[in-house]
């Protein structure tokens, strides 16, 4: 059985955290396309042109930022964006982000 992770808490998502896990692109292209599965995914499905251990780092920086929601699902682990924390504590911030260019 998988282990269920740590999170934090709605209240101790720090803004300088959220920011840092968006700043690099493999974590930009990663909640990107999270936001367009809002049931989530294994991470491993996203394409990226990167290593498996590479991969859980990125998802790990986006967990501990409080950005994306891992949780076990049978012998998988399914992420999904944390679309309402963010949005109830930076509103407007996503979706800025989303929306830019790139």
């Amino acid at each position: 059985m998988t282990e269920e992770l740590p999170h934090p808490e709605r209240a101790e998502i720090r803004i300088e955290a959220v920011l840092h896990a968006l700043a690099d692109p493999m974590r930009l292209t990663i909640v990107r396309e999270l936001s367009t599965l809002p049931e989530g995914t294994p991470c491993g499905t996203i394409e990226l042109p990167i290593s498996k251990s590479t991969r859980t780092h990125h998802i790990r920086t986006l967990r501990e930022a409080g950005v994306v929601r891992v949780r076990p699902e049978g012998t998988a682990r399914v992420t999904t964006l944390r679309r309402d924390d963010l949005d109830a504590l930076y509103p407007g911030l996503l979706d800025g982000i989303l929306n830019a260019p790139h």
